[in-house]
């Protein structure tokens, strides 16, 4: 009966110091950026930053494309949203600065995001935005489905940074917006 209770008052603080899995940084070097090359499908993502979460709010699908830009630090972007209604296409650039593993998006209206692209399966994009003082992690992936695995790592990883299942936008395929040329990145 002692060991029971030992055990059982003692979980809640085994489980407070469960260390979290660290937000590793992916190295950019010459092989990095044509991995990242392509299509890829916003999935879910969190923030704490007001203008952020009022955008997450309005988005009901998204796919973009990273494609070369004129130099080799240069990422040029396309995106499909739904927002809300609408579909909008927004092409855009990004700055790759090696020497700190980010990357810097800058908006029509010249604002910046910055953003460190975190180490995990090749076929997702978890990017964790450190422009803001506030918490805002992304998730995209190759498919606009992903694995429950790959979701639970997200969700370990948003977890650490303390949100809620509650403060998590899911975009949907059934929003799904036209690709440009008629393409088709596997889609179903």
């Amino acid at each position: 009966m002692l060991a029971t209770l030992s055990l059982f008052l003692g979980l809640p603080l085994a489980l407070a110091t469960q260390s979290c899995p660290p937000l590793v940084p992916v190295t950019f070097d010459s092989t990095t950026i044509p991995q990242i090359l392509g299509w890829w499908f916003y999935i879910a993502g969190a923030s704490r930053y007001p203008p952020h979460l009022e955008e997450m709010r309005a988005v009901k699908f998204e796919a973009f494309s990273f494609s070369p830009g004129s130099h080799e630090d240069e990422i040029n972007i396309t995106e499909i949203i739904r927002m809300n209604e609408t579909c909008v296409m927004r092409n855009s650039k990004a700055q790759v600065l090696q020497q700190n593993s980010t990357l810097v998006h800058v908006d029509d209206n010249g604002v910046a995001s910055v953003a460190r692209m975190i180490q995990s399966d090749k076929d997702l994009l978890i990017l964790n935005h450190i422009s803001t003082d506030f918490p805002n992690l992304s998730l995209s992936a190759r498919t606009p489905n992903v694995s429950k695995e790959h979701m639970e790592e997200f969700k370990a990883h948003l977890h650490c940074l303390g949100f809620t299942e509650e403060d998590v936008f899911h975009t949907s395929t059934e929003h799904a917006c036209p690709l440009p040329g008629g393409e088709d990145p596997q889609l179903g």
